[in-house]
């Protein structure tokens, strides 16, 4: 017999008793734990701002660490071959946010004044009533929040936009690309104008504390919400050019001061991957890691602008040996390394070499993951959830592309970047053509994919057919009326 304190005096209970109530123990430990497991998981979707795929240290970045993104691939999985939805902010925004093609949606380059977006037959913001990632997690109970740039409507001389609310965020905390609270840069020509619109609470901060105030506010929200499922967007700024780095990072990297605009470039990413790290041990603190899928990628290519190369000098931010930049549809303007970390789910250390995998793929994948049945989306992404728990996924449809209808729009200074305004990857074909039907180009990228060998007159059917279907669905776009 088994003898144990009960109300101060000794009492009796048998083996058989002992055993069932560890047994009952035991079981209630494992039930615990698998309704960690098996809950909704959190989601945090981490979106840089014009970060090149060589950026990172996982991606061979041999100047610095980033020690701290670095982590989320090996925790979890690396993909290869993750496109964004365009070579340039605001639609590639949209792509990750509606799970269709940006041009669907009439936002095909960047948004910027009213007068140059009626010049360019674009919409001024994106249509609430279009399909939102958030509102679908919304609607399924989650607590949502957007935090970080926006640029889908809002800022410049646009102060009519819907806020970052109207399209499922219970809370928002923008830039000058948006309106609503914000966060406005000292000294920035485009914060003064946002502060002129009103529409919201602001504070003011030097480029260099913007992601830091932006990973406090994500840290509190997630801590607001940790007893509940929650979809967060943290987008910061960074690392977007005017790079204004603290002054003792600048000196840190003084062995890079031959070319200036790398040295601070390389400042602002060594802060950025600190501040990406304590929103991950703020998560790892808070019991959350089991729990919480976490999603980093970029949203377009680095810097292309002519103002480096008019001073004899490369403009800062890795392509990883990809042709083109920021403004391209090349692979080095529109392919981002993706790195996902949901501990326990996703097997560590994995590297993900054959999912062809888009921006506009995250909105349905993220829905499966999380269970949550979005309505009637449209979506022209495909649910990619097995390659993100480490299953590589074979594509069922081609992953397309429009980057700007006329000469107006921007291209990197470099000629050899500047690229068609047309592209369509299918398989391991990836094709580029102008609207006209002019500069076809057809590369294999199961061949080293630096798209330099155009195979267009070797392989003139798949040529036709390629041309073909992206010329079909350029037509198919809607136009500004």
């Amino acid at each position: 017999m088994l003898h144990g304190p009960h109300n101060g005096k000794t009492s009796t209970i048998s083996r058989r008793q002992a055993v069932n109530r560890l047994v009952a123990g035991g079981a209630a430990w494992c039930a615990t734990q698998r309704a960690e497991t098996d809950r909704r998981p959190n989601i945090v979707f981490i979106f840089a701002d014009d970060l090149g795929y060589g950026d990172l240290g996982v991606t061979g970045n041999l100047d610095l660490a980033t020690p701290n993104i670095d982590s989320i691939a090996a925790g979890g999985i690396r993909f290869t071959q993750f496109y964004v939805g365009s070579p340039i902010c605001s639609p590639s925004r949209v792509a990750a946010t509606t799970g269709q093609f940006p041009s669907r949606h009439l936002i095909h380059s960047y948004l910027s004044d009213r007068k140059s977006q009626r010049e360019l037959g674009m919409r001024n913001f994106l249509d609430p009533s279009a399909p939102c990632v958030a509102r679908a997690f919304q609607a399924a109970g989650y607590a949502t929040a957007h935090i970080g740039k926006w640029h889908m409507g809002g800022g410049r001389d646009v102060g009519d936009a819907p806020l970052p609310q109207a399209y499922g965020f219970t809370e928002s905390l923008t830039s000058s690309e948006g309106l609503g609270d914000r966060v406005l840069e000292i000294d920035h020509v485009l914060s003064k104008q946002s502060a002129a619109l009103g529409n919201g609470d602001m504070q003011w901060a030097p480029k260099h504390k913007l992601t830091e105030i932006y990973v406090d506010r994500a840290i509190d929200f997630i801590r607001r919400n940790s007893s509940r499922p929650f979809y967060l967007h943290l987008w910061p700024t960074d690392v977007h050019d005017g790079h204004r780095p603290r002054g003792d990072l600048l000196e840190k990297y003084a062995r890079f001061s031959s070319n200036p605009f790398v040295q601070r470039f390389y400042a602002v990413l060594d802060e950025f991957d600190r501040q990406i790290g304590r929103l991950l041990s703020a998560i790892d603190g808070l019991g959350l890691a089991g729990s919480t899928l976490i999603v980093f990628t970029g949203d377009n290519g680095p810097t292309a602008s002519p103002r480096y190369y008019e001073q004899g000098l490369q403009p800062p931010g890795s392509t990883g040996g990809f042709r083109g930049r920021k403004w391209s549809l090349y692979e080095g303007g529109i392919r981002e390394p993706l790195l996902a970390r949901w501990k326990g789910r996703i097997p560590a250390g994995v590297v993900d070499q054959k999912t062809i995998m888009g921006a506009v793929d995250l909105f349905p994948s993220f829905c499966k993951l999380a269970a949550v049945k979005p309505r009637a989306a449209g979506f022209e992404g495909e649910d990619m959830s097995a390659a993100f728990l480490g299953k590589p996924c074979p594509r069922s449809k081609p992953l397309l592309w429009e980057y700007g209808r006329d000469e107006r729009y921007m291209k990197p200074a470099a000629k050899e970047d500047q690229s068609p305004n047309l592209a369509i990857r299918d398989g391991h074909w990836k094709l580029l053509v102008n609207a006209d039907g002019s500069q076809l180009e057809l590369y294999d990228l199961n061949a080293p994919p630096e798209e330099r060998d155009n195979l267009a007159g070797r392989y003139p059917k798949v040529a036709r057919r390629l041309s073909s279907a992206v010329l079909d669905w350029r037509r198919s776009l809607p136009v500004l009326r």
